[in-house]
């Protein structure tokens, strides 16, 4: 296994867009994508629909920003070779839309044969967007009962049958054990454990790649989980690199850094690789949701804003009546009123211009971060927040009618450009 790198080494080059392994145009009234594979052949692939009427090239900013703005999803890719996958601890299903673009990029159809997540809500999402998966609503640990390097129980050779040829497993096991913003089981946390349930299932299933993601603090539990992990995919003849990548870097519009984990049976590709390779120049919150600025309410839970309570109103005014981004301490509650606190930026505002802080389950709520929009005195919606989760529009949420439930299934969401750029790295 290589060692746990930083992989946010800067990068020269034209902005936008790595050369030679991704170009952009506008054809037939739609954006178009040529990624070039490593043979050297290219493969086209729509983005989005395009209401000009000029064929021309254009930047990856353009194109990918008109994929995350379209309300329709891009066709699929060519039925005749499938890209299965398995997603556990799915979600709502954001590192399944990465393969999905992945596949397509590929010319080949997505074909997601199973997802897992205990959030029933979360669930029901995952099988509304992809409806040929079966998805089920249970503990994963349920689902892979078996311990690490025991035979296969019947329920698992069971599985094995029905999911055979699977091509990628991915999953994020649940990181607030390893968050920093616990105190209390930081490191510790008998969640971190579900890490091996993913070396379960790579038992089970044999895919051929795996992709695990999870904060960067994952690397300092005390049961020392990721080593374990990667030590027994090792074990099972997987080439394994763990790295932390800034999503910032690669065309995510937020600070968020992730540890990944990458496991391939053919290929030895870090994340270094990957952030090397699908660069890009730092994108705004302008980028993101500027076009949503002048949005009315639709009807949709996704646009509804948050009711804020009088204090919070008054703390929203005062950052627009000053021009400022940061509250300062004598405008915030007692607990903050004397300074000494590192939480800078809790109760801020958003820039047009900068990329957003991470986005948690809490972006309705003033106290919980950054989450002040940028020009309007509100909080930000969860359509806004998914935006910045590099979710797009067409991704449907209206099943969802809880805006707690919205706000947890894309505050956890992995964005989708992460496990866009690995799959290319392997498949291509």
């Amino acid at each position: 296994m290589s060692s746990p790198a930083d992989t946010t080494r800067p990068r020269t080059g034209v902005p936008g867009y790595v050369d030679g392994l991704e170009r952009f145009r506008t054809r037939n009234g739609t954006y178009e994508r040529m990624l070039t594979r490593r043979d050297g052949r290219q493969t086209a692939s729509v983005l989005a629909g395009y209401r000009g009427t000029d064929a021309r090239a254009t930047c990856a900013d353009e194109a990918e920003r008109a994929w995350l703005q379209s309300s329709v999803a891009p066709p699929s890719g060519a039925a005749r070779s499938s890209l299965r996958a398995v997603d556990l601890f799915s979600g709502c299903g954001g590192l399944s839309i990465g393969l999905a673009e992945a596949a397509r990029a590929l010319n080949r159809s997505f074909e997601p044969v199973l997802a897992v997540d205990i959030d029933a809500v979360a669930a029901q999402t995952y099988a509304t967007n992809f409806p040929s998966a079966t998805t089920l609503a249970r503990d994963v640990d349920d689902v892979f009962p078996g311990r690490v390097g025991a035979r296969l129980t019947s329920a698992e050779r069971l599985l094995a049958t029905r999911h055979a040829d699977v091509d990628v497993l991915v999953g994020g096991p649940p990181c607030q054990g390893h968050s920093d913003f616990n105190n209390r089981t930081r490191h510790a946390d008998d969640k971190n454990e579900l890490y091996r349930t993913m070396v379960r299932a790579a038992e089970v299933l044999a895919p051929q790649h795996i992709l695990i993601e999870n904060v960067p603090g994952a690397i300092n539990d005390r049961r020392a989980v990721v080593q374990r992990t990667a030590d027994a995919l090792d074990g099972l003849g997987y080439h394994v690199a763990v790295g932390v990548v800034d999503l910032s870097a690669i065309g995510v519009p937020q600070r968020r850094r992730r540890l990944v984990l990458m496991a391939s049976l053919t290929h030895a590709v870090t994340p270094a690789d990957v952030t090397d390779r699908h660069r890009r120049a730092d994108r705004s919150v302008a980028w993101a949701f500027q076009d949503l600025e002048s949005l009315t309410e639709s009807g949709r839970l996704v646009d509804e804003t948050a009711r804020s309570a009088p204090a919070t109103r008054r703390r929203i005014d005062y950052l627009f009546e000053n021009g400022d981004f940061d509250l300062p301490d004598r405008q915030r509650p007692a607990c903050h009123a004397d300074g000494g606190h590192s939480y800078k930026a809790i109760y801020g505002r958003l820039a047009w211009h900068r990329p957003s802080q991470t986005i948690t389950t809490g972006f309705y709520s003033m106290c919980m971060g950054r989450y002040v929009h940028p020009s309007r005195r509100r909080t930000i919606t969860a359509h806004e927040a998914a935006r910045l989760q590099y979710i797009p529009d067409w991704f449907s949420f209206d099943a969802v009618t809880q805006r707690t439930a919205l706000a947890r299934m894309i505050g956890n969401a992995v964005p989708s450009r992460l496990s866009y750029a690995v799959a290319v790295e392997w498949l291509r």
